[in-house]
């Protein structure tokens, strides 16, 4: 599990995700090289996912979200792998979540303004497979929006 050097490399990294394995082996205390292979070994055991850029879609022109709660028709045993399988290939589906209860799916979906939203729901969204019941939220505000643990 993780001892306290890979916590300490964790929150320093979390906390300025843009530091660099030396900068980053300078806060932890530790040599480079030992940095790079407690990085490696997180990495390799699933711990740290990956280092990616976070993009503001708002920034390009995106400005409206919205969730939809899907309730899929689950008389076909395959509905939630051809639901899945399908929407994954709508580009402006940025997050896919499946739940246990009366909501099976809830999918995140970003447009540059409603007219927009309207199209790709039309085109897109209600043909996908196997949709029961779907129930669209609009997004006014995002409170917190962060995965960072306390470590």
């Amino acid at each position: 599990m993780l001892d306290d050097a890979d916590r300490r490399i964790l929150r320093y990294w979390q906390a300025e995700p843009s530091l660099t394995p030396g900068d980053l082996a300078e806060r932890c205390g530790m040599t480079p090289g030992k940095v790079a292979r407690r990085i490696a070994r997180l990495q390799d055991q699933g711990i740290l996912r990956g280092i990616g850029a976070v993009i503001d879609w708002r920034a390009l022109g995106y400005a409206v979200e919205v969730s939809l709660r899907i309730t899929l028709d689950k008389t076909q045993s395959n509905a939630f792998d051809m639901f899945m399988a399908e929407a994954r290939k709508v580009p402006e589906v940025i997050e896919m979540q499946t739940f246990l209860g009366r909501v099976d799916l809830r999918l995140s979906v970003i447009a540059r303004d409603m007219a927009h939203y309207q199209e790709i729901y039309r085109a897109r969204i209600l043909t996908l497979p196997h949709i029961a019941d779907i129930e669209p939220l609009m997004h006014l505000g995002r409170i917190k929006s962060d995965e960072v643990l306390p470590l």
